[in-house]
């Protein structure tokens, strides 16, 4: 059950009304970056938690609070689109710069779909993607994933930032880039406490080791056809990072044979040349079309 105060949880100003930087603020809210995503994906994974119960909560919580982060970029958004008039009329792009920028530069649905309001969608109006949320019942490669979704959402932020002059804008921003440092930190401190690199890998580390294939598990293998490889690193020799191996550089070869594949199956409707006489099956099937 969700609570809400009514108060945003951060101060949102804006200096100077701009509807360019408002579809700019959309990419924060609904984009693959934004924080539509990241409070639905802490959310489906504390609705899934198994285990100590701390996580869920802590998930919970901080999903609630990116709930928080979009309404106070919906703000920001509305607020740089006040001012426009409700009227659509052919002469007003002319006669009003506003306008103008809506219908030319901006976004025209934050005009002709939502009343000068924010929108589920990006930068580009695509709608926001469920198939970006992550919630693998894994907690050590969620918050893998989250880690790199407050990166992702953090990089926005500061070309965000760079991106208006507005004192007001800036402001709102540098608190939300305060919050992704934060949470970078926070998932990360999970990884720790669950022992760092050498106790989470590899992951799940619930899958016995010795059963994957001990020929394949720690080198390196090398695609470059030509010439020697410059793809040498701290991945490619030495202890690996979860302390169960040895890096190696190898030369990657074929393990295994052309494949040959039966004939085409009549019903595909492919080419005759494509089916096999000699294969029982496909003969059978191919009669009974007769």
């Amino acid at each position: 059950m969700f609570y809400h105060d009514g108060k945003l949880q951060y101060d949102v100003k804006v200096d100077k009304p701009n509807p360019q930087f408002a579809k700019m603020l959309q990419q924060a809210i609904g984009g693959i970056e934004g924080e539509m995503k990241v409070c639905m994906q802490y959310m489906f994974q504390a609705w899934g938690a198994r285990g100590p119960e701390k996580y869920r909560d802590m998930l919970l919580e901080t999903g609630t609070e990116e709930m928080a982060h979009i309404e106070l970029l919906a703000t920001a958004v509305a607020l740089n689109l006040e001012g426009a008039p409700n009227d659509v009329k052919d002469d007003i792009a002319g006669k009003d710069p506003f306008m103008e920028q809506i219908m030319g530069g901006a976004m025209p649905r934050h005009l002709l779909s939502s009343g000068m309001s924010a929108m589920a969608v990006d930068s580009n109006g695509v709608p926001f993607n469920g198939s970006w949320v992550v919630g693998t019942g894994n907690l050590a490669a969620d918050m893998y994933a989250n880690v790199m979704a407050e990166s992702a959402g953090r990089v926005l932020a500061t070309r965000l930032w760079n991106s208006t002059e507005d004192k007001g804008m800036k402001d709102m921003l540098s608190f939300l880039i305060a919050r992704d440092t934060m949470h970078q930190n926070q998932w990360l401190a999970v990884l720790e406490e669950l022992g760092g690199t050498e106790g989470v890998h590899p992951i799940p580390n619930s899958f016995p080791q010795e059963k994957e294939n001990q020929n394949f598990n720690y080198n390196f293998l090398s695609t470059h056809i030509k010439g020697d490889s410059k793809a040498h690193g701290r991945w490619s020799e030495g202890r690996s990072v979860d302390g169960k191996g040895e890096f190696t550089f190898e030369k990657a070869t074929p393990q295994g044979r052309k494949p040959d594949l039966g004939g085409a199956h009549p019903s595909g409707f492919a080419q005759k040349e494509q089916m096999k006489e000699n294969d029982s099956f496909i003969k059978s099937a191919f009669d009974k079309m007769k």
